[in-house]
């Protein structure tokens, strides 16, 4: 009589083949891992400084705003740096709250991250981005984008403080960062849509250095209008204390 081969042996005879040609599963990583990854590429870190400047009107009359940005995980200072006329006004994002402040008055004033900033950028565009708290992923599916692999991933806002109702994603599979974003309604309407760049590169702890984002193009889905850019410059790791990023100093 014959006896059964040890279940070892027997899956060793189905993988064998399979490592033979090659052929390795294709992890599938968690949808709010993969967010949190593409965040931490977008400004979610424990304490980064860079400078953002938009520019918006075209060729024939660009117009700029630079601004300086200390960032600790979603939370961040801003203050205008150019044009001198606009030196001193202040933005401050804490605890999901956004703040104003220039220097003619006389206490901060509250506003929304919606608010448009310069040209197609709102003021929550400038800001790190916080996708894998703020919304829930409603479906997922595999893509490329201009010959890349990405997961293109359906996004919903878990409620109306965040600048965006709702998101559709691409991450590239390979460095887990998001490529382009297109922005909607709460009524399904296309309205904006953005490309992403990076073009730098941060250390993050044990795992190394990942990209850093460094150029963002917003297009206007609606009118078909002149694009707004913001470019992401000298990205450099530091701590950040707590009173920087407290509204009770914001109009000192």
């Amino acid at each position: 009589m014959k006896c059964a081969p040890p279940i070892w042996l027997a899956l060793a005879s189905i993988a064998l083949p399979l490592i033979a040609a090659g052929a390795t599963p294709d992890a599938e990583p968690d949808s709010a891992h993969l967010l949190e990854q593409a965040d931490r590429s977008r400004g979610n870190l424990e304490g980064v400084r860079w400078t953002v400047t938009l520019i918006t009107g075209g060729e024939d009359a660009p117009r700029g705003r630079t601004y300086r940005v200390a960032a600790r995980d979603f939370d961040f200072l801003a203050e205008c740096v150019a044009p001198p006329r606009r030196r001193g006004y202040r933005l401050l994002q804490t605890r999901g709250n956004m703040w104003f402040y220039k220097p003619d008055l006389s206490k901060p004033v509250p506003i929304s991250r919606r608010q448009k900033l310069m040209g197609n950028a709102a003021y929550g565009d400038i800001a790190a981005t916080n996708y894998s708290e703020d919304y829930e992923t409603v479906s997922r599916e595999p893509a490329r984008l201009d010959g890349i692999p990405c997961w293109v991933l359906d996004l919903e806002a878990r409620g109306s403080h965040v600048t965006y109702d709702r998101i559709r994603y691409w991450i590239e599979r390979d460095r887990r960062v998001g490529l382009k974003a297109e922005y909607y309604t709460v009524s399904g309407k296309l309205f904006k849509s953005a490309d992403i760049e990076y073009g730098h590169r941060v250390e993050d702890g044990p795992t190394g250095s990942r990209p850093f984002i460094s150029k963002m193009t917003i297009h206007d889905e609606l009118t078909g209008g002149e694009d707004t850019i913001l470019e992401f410059a000298d990205p450099r790791l530091e701590e950040i204390d707590a009173a920087t990023l407290s509204v009770n100093r914001l109009g000192e």
